[in-house]
C-alpha cells in the first residue's frame, strides 16, 4: 500500500481543544508515513431521520466522499460526562444513513483521546468503541489510547514532547499497520 491516506476526527469542537492539539501532534508525528486529513464536524446540523434524502441532508452527504476517500479514521475524543460528545456522535449517526448506505462499514479505525484527569478519556473512549462496532469498523484493540494531558505533551512547535513520544509513535505504528492489514483499497 503507498502512503495511507486517514481521515481525523476530532470530537471536540473547540478552538483551544486538547484533543485537536494532540490530533495535530500525531499527524505530525507521522506525516512521512500518512497523509490526515482533519474532519470538520462542527457545521452539521442535529441529524434527524426525517432528513434521509432530503436537501437538509446535504451536509452529511458531503462528507462522505472525504471518508471514502480515506484507509483509515482516527477518532481523538474527549470525555464528557463519562462518554463521548454529541458532535462526535452525531456525526458517526448521520453518515451511517440513510439505512443502508453508511459510509463506515468497514473502514480501519483507532481511537485515542486525551484529558487533564488521571483516567484521561477512557470512558468516552469505551462508549465509542461500542458504536463503532455497531457501525462495522474494524477497530484497532492495542494499543489504548488513554493520554493524560500535560503542558509537556506537546513541545512548543506542536510535536510530540519526549515524554510520550515512544508510546505514541508505537500507538500510531500500530494504527498505520492497521490500515494496511484491514484496509478494503
Amino acid at each position: 500500500m503507498s502512503k495511507p491516506k486517514i481521515a481525523v476526527i476530532v470530537g471536540s469542537l473547540s478552538k483551544q481543544s486538547i484533543n485537536r492539539k494532540l490530533g495535530e501532534g500525531l499527524a505530525k508525528l507521522m506525516q512521512d508515513q500518512a497523509e490526515f486529513e482533519f474532519i470538520d464536524i462542527g457545521h452539521l446540523p442535529l441529524y434527524n431521520r426525517d432528513f434521509d434524502n432530503m436537501p437538509d441532508f446535504k451536509p452529511f452527504e458531503d462528507i462522505k466522499p472525504q471518508i471514502r476517500g480515506c484507509q483509515g479514521v482516527l477518532f481523538i475524543t474527549p470525555e464528557y460526562n463519562r462518554s463521548i460528545p454529541s458532535a462526535l456522535k452525531n456525526v458517526l449517526d448521520g453518515l451511517s444513513r440513510p439505512y443502508g448506505k453508511s459510509v463506515w462499514a468497514g473502514i480501519p479505525a483507532a481511537v485515542i483521546g486525551s484529558s487533564p484527569g488521571g483516567a484521561a478519556s477512557a470512558m468516552a473512549q469505551q462508549h465509542l468503541r461500542n458504536v463503532l462496532v455497531s457501525l462495522d469498523m474494524p477497530t484497532m484493540a492495542q494499543p489504548e489510547g488513554f493520554v493524560r494531558w500535560s503542558d509537556t505533551l506537546l513541545d512548543a512547535d506542536g510535536n510530540i514532547g519526549a515524554a510520550s513520544h515512544d508510546f505514541l509513535s508505537k500507538f500510531m505504528s500500530k494504527f498505520l499497520a492497521w490500515v494496511q492489514l484491514n484496509s478494503k483499497k
